[in-house]
């Protein structure tokens, strides 16, 4: 066994450690699913767990998990309790799902009300005004967008809530894999954005809950 899991996470900081499966060696993988499977009371996710990952498990261990192939997430022993907030969760494209999918799924793991509004980049930019009245309804907004990420600057400038942008490695040539968006952002003239790295979703979703605070 290589790993070794904090148990003692969701009492010192409001949220428990979630597994990264990614780099992760199938043995050392499962054998810390099992461990975790047979404690009913400690609910678990699962980050980066790749459709090869998950279809390594044994059978009976993979039927325990709520697995997400699109956010690439997998929930073991259910959710944490519900409680208060109500995040939004923004993407410029629908190239960003994946990223935006798992923020939302990691917010829901959490107890965390989250709602997903998708592709309403800046090219279009009619289809963001549509939605201006929500997005200032939320408590928190993670804002995810590849390419030039112009989007976070934008709802910066409009809503007047907390803003987590989180760049992504979509776009072409340039667009660098994300370095672009991600120093489009940390460069942002709207103020007060907090920017996480490139396709962090998941790092985006617990700065969200650490601003709405622990109940």
């Amino acid at each position: 066994m290589t790993t070794r899991y904090d148990y003692d996470r969701r009492q010192r900081i409001g949220m428990p450690e979630a597994i990264l499966c990614e780099g992760k060696d199938a043995d050392s993988l499962t054998r810390l699913v099992e461990e975790l499977a047979d404690k009913p009371d400690h609910p678990v996710l699962l980050t980066r767990l790749l459709p090869d990952q998950y279809g390594g498990f044994p059978t009976a261990l993979a039927q325990q998990l709520d697995y997400d192939p699109l956010s690439r997430t997998a929930m073991l022993n259910g959710r944490l309790p519900a409680r208060s907030g109500n995040i939004g969760v923004v993407t410029a494209g629908t190239s960003d799902l994946s990223v935006a999918h798992e923020a939302r799924r990691t917010l829901e793991f959490m107890g965390v009300s989250a709602t997903l509004i998708a592709d309403v980049g800046v090219a279009g930019l009619w289809r963001l005004l549509e939605h201006v009245d929500a997005l200032r309804a939320f408590d928190v907004l993670i804002v995810v967008a590849g390419m030039d990420a112009a989007l976070t600057s934008v709802i910066g400038g409009l809503v007047g809530r907390p803003i987590i942008g989180v760049p992504t490695s979509v776009g072409y040539g340039v667009a660098a894999s994300g370095s672009t968006a991600l120093n489009a952002m940390l460069a942002s003239c709207a103020q007060g954005v907090v920017v996480t790295n490139i396709d962090n979703g998941f790092g985006a979703a617990c700065a969200a809950l650490r601003m709405i605070g622990r109940d």
